[in-house]
């Protein structure tokens, strides 16, 4: 029977080169990837798990906003590329009335735009165009009340008021019964597309939206 040090050393062994071999993966390299996921957080979501008063997205009564564009493969995405390039002040405070978080937009540069090929105020361009995109239906900009509808009519209303996306574009999440987010998918040409096998939907018959406040 093997001596309980020298499996207690085993296994710090082989720990320490797990962590190394994760430490040393090659990054993975910038603009290679097969499409773009536009992101849109319905905010109302975001600030009921957080309740912070100081931060500045809940402050303001937001409806959706943007979460980010990511590169992304058929499965599986790119993440943290290579870059040292900073977000310019510039950049952020032009992004700031759809993507209103400091930290949130640094974030999104790190881990997704660094993978995009692109610099970063060209990145950035690029998800202010795809999001100005976007139609947004009246009953969703303006919501004193929760909603609670089927997937179906909030899936049918984004597709009507939008008819170049493709209905197999649009994926939504939820957190619990509560919407989330609704994910997008782009060709690099910007032209709607199919998303990849592994984005599926992520909410029930039902949704609810919680009140714009």
């Amino acid at each position: 029977m093997m001596r309980l040090p020298v499996v207690v050393a085993l296994l710090a062994g082989l720990l320490a080169g797990t962590a190394t071999a994760r430490e040393h993966r090659p990054r993975d390299a910038a603009g290679v990837f097969d499409y773009y996921v536009l992101s849109l957080s319905w905010s109302p979501e975001y600030c009921a798990s957080r309740r912070r008063v100081d931060d500045p997205q809940c402050a303001r009564p937001y409806a959706f906003v943007a979460h980010g564009l990511w590169p992304q493969n058929e499965r599986g995405w790119p993440q943290d590329c290579e870059t040292r390039e900073q977000v310019p002040e510039a950049t952020i405070n032009r992004l700031l009335p759809i993507m209103p978080s400091r930290g949130l937009i640094i974030h999104e540069w790190r881990k997704h735009g660094s993978c995009s090929g692109l610099g970063a105020d060209r990145y950035f361009a690029a998800l202010e165009r795809r999001f100005q995109a976007i139609r947004i239906p009246e009953r969703y900009q303006r919501l004193p009340e929760p909603l609670d509808l089927d997937t179906d009519e909030l899936r049918r209303d984004l597709l009507d008021a939008n008819p170049a996306l493709r209905p197999d574009s649009l994926v939504l999440q939820c957190k619990g019964r509560y919407l989330q987010e609704v994910r997008l998918c782009f060709d690099r040409n910007n032209t709607s597309r199919a998303c990849g096998a592994d984005l599926r939907d992520g909410c029930g018959d039902h949704v609810v939206l919680r009140p714009i406040r």
